[in-house]
């Protein structure tokens, strides 16, 4: 990519997320697996001639939820990294389908911050940035609840110094 001031090099954003957010992406996934697991444990309990037919779908979605909650939150967390510049905020997710965004500063029309009841429980926050773009807001999650309130001021401080009306 060219500007007229030069070339712009797309690398990895620097930044990793809080390593507690392993902790809560295991337990979304877990509470996740629970409800089915649960339903058709009870409903194989209760109903004595489809019994076989319900236990076997919930020990296997049990099982598969639990190596996903093993797996997959370690594997996420190497690969979710995010940085903020004061030309644009940059956040890189996805594992096999691997996703790079970035919000021009002066794209940026609202910043938010999202603590709900699980992230409150491990200390962490989500910091929305909503741009003017068709795809939709950038996530950062995973973030210190600390932090995150600190991103949120630093980029409200940045896009207000930023020439452009975020559209």
């Amino acid at each position: 990519m060219t500007t007229g001031e030069g070339t712009i090099r797309l690398r990895p954003p620097r930044n990793t997320l809080d390593p507690r957010a392993v902790g809560w992406w295991r337990a979304r996934w877990l509470l996740l697996t629970a409800a089915p697991v649960a339903v058709l444990g009870l409903l194989g309990a209760f109903i004595a001639p489809a019994r076989f037919w319900l236990l076997i779908p919930a020990a296997v979605i049990a099982a598969a939820g639990l190596v996903c909650a093993a797996l997959l939150p370690s594997w996420w967390f190497r690969t979710h990294r995010w940085e903020v510049t004061d030309e644009a905020v940059y956040v890189s997710t996805g594992v096999l389908l691997r996703e790079w965004r970035i919000a021009p500063m002066s794209r940026i029309q609202t910043v938010d911050t999202v603590r709900g009841p699980l992230e409150q429980l491990f200390g962490l926050a989500t910091v929305t940035v909503t741009t003017a773009s068709a795809k939709g807001a950038v996530r950062i999650e995973g973030l210190d609840h600390e932090a995150g309130a600190e991103l949120a001021e630093t980029l409200t401080r940045i896009t207000r110094a930023t020439p452009g009306d975020a559209t």
